[in-house]
């Protein structure tokens, strides 16, 4: 239903849930199973009308696209913004390479670098038969290439499939600016004796006569005039006589509203994939320890942001992890209190393990100058930052509103101590 938007196209939903296919040996972790985590969008569109009001946005957007034709003649990939790959016909609309320009985004956002992703092309004989394009979201991983998301124009096929199925009728309209007149061909049935030969079944059957194209009523009209006309029904042949048909006339219809079965793009999340990449691509080793491993999940998903740590067991450290850990809270910012006992530098390795971004450690400078370090996992530099800002100044860390260079450069750096 098109009630939500006013009667208008585009429109679309999205869902995520559970799917279920019949793998026949599942393996490889997260990548071959039978149960999986599956979001997805239906964006429903006029097939006359493919642009979309945001593509200007994201038309500068580069990706990496490995077209079916350089598939099929060893081709390279093509390194190209959307807006190039639109204007070169290496996609079909303005709708496509929008999803396929948010698919890149997403998926950099989450951790997922640029150079291991890259979108391939279905190529003719893996392409769905109602599909006009199709694209892949892959990842390098030690697996190879990995497909994560999918991005499909299914055109009309969904929407038809479930009309002929429910016998209702999905489709949008559009006022048209100036009425518009055509000619049409009508076919008046004899119910009388349609019913009578074909009984129970004269409903399908007075159907299948109504969505007989122009052409095939008037082919209709004329085998009727020398005999009877052969109606194919699913696996099912029907005799039309001319008793059964009142009539067969060409009407000029006025329309004032257009009436289509809306086309269908559908972008598909391989949620468990997805979560296995950016797992592989952000687990890491420091150069100067093989021994310390860490995640470099980004702020914006690591579940944990901010780790608050006392730099002793000290009771004097206890109010200000206190006031520092309600801080966050009152921001949204999820933290961890890490109190137990241990060199710093331990502790440290700890949060970075789990991919903790951020730590603040509350030493004896707090007490003295009302001022606490925060510390950057990636880097392990720290700067020394007010305590009543420090809150604020994570918050900014965490949604992109601040950088660690730029608050490098606002708050005086930090040297210490980071041995284990």
């Amino acid at each position: 239903s098109t009630q939500s938007t006013g009667d208008k196209v585009p429109f679309a939903g999205a869902q995520i849930g559970q799917s279920f296919r019949n793998e026949i040996s599942p393996r490889s972790g997260l990548l071959r199973v039978r149960e999986f985590c599956q979001a997805e969008i239906e964006h429903f569109l006029d097939p006359q009308d493919k642009s979309h009001p945001k593509f200007k946005l994201v038309k500068t957007v580069p990706v990496t696209m490995y077209s079916a034709d350089a598939q099929v003649s060893g081709g390279k990939l093509l390194k190209i913004s959307i807006g190039e790959a639109l204007e070169q016909g290496v996609i079909n609309s303005e709708t496509m390479g929008y999803f396929l320009a948010r698919i890149q985004q997403y998926l950099t956002s989450v951790g997922i670098p640029a150079d291991k992703l890259r979108f391939r092309q279905h190529m003719g004989n893996e392409m769905a038969h109602y599909a006009c394009d199709c694209w892949d979201a892959e990842c390098l991983t030690t697996y190879g290439w990995v497909e994560i998301v999918g991005c499909a124009d299914r055109s009309c096929y969904d929407l038809n499939a479930h009309a002929k199925a429910a016998s209702t009728k999905f489709v949008a309209q559009q006022r048209l600016a100036e009425p518009v007149s055509r000619e049409v061909t009508e076919v008046t049935l004899n119910k009388a004796v349609l019913g009578k030969a074909f009984k129970k079944e004269a409903g399908k059957v007075s159907a299948a006569i109504a969505e007989l194209s122009d052409e095939q009523k008037e082919e209709m009209k004329s085998q009727l005039e020398s005999g009877s006309y052969q109606l194919t029904v699913g696996d099912n042949s029907y005799e039309i006589t001319p008793a059964m048909i009142s009539g067969v006339r060409t009407v000029t219809k006025t329309e004032h509203v257009r009436e289509f079965v809306p086309s269908v793009i559908e972008p598909s999340f391989g949620i468990g994939r997805i979560l296995y990449c950016i797992l592989e691509c952000n687990f890491k080793v420091r150069e100067s320890d093989e021994k310390r491993t860490w995640l470099d999940l980004p702020p914006l998903i690591a579940p944990t942001k901010c780790s608050v740590l006392p730099l002793s067991s000290n009771d004097v450290f206890t109010p200000y992890i206190e006031q520092i850990s309600a801080s966050l809270r009152k921001l949204g910012i999820p933290n961890k209190v890490d109190d137990s006992s241990g060199a710093i530098g331990r502790r440290y390795a700890r949060t970075d393990e789990i991919g903790i971004p951020f730590g603040i450690t509350v030493d004896f400078d707090t007490v003295k100058l009302n001022s606490v370090t925060v510390r950057e996992r990636n880097t392990c530099t720290q700067i020394r930052v007010p305590l009543d800002e420090v809150a604020v100044v994570v918050n900014q860390l965490c949604s992109d509103q601040l950088t660690w260079s730029e608050a490098s450069s606002k708050y005086p750096s930090f040297s210490s101590q980071e041995t284990i």
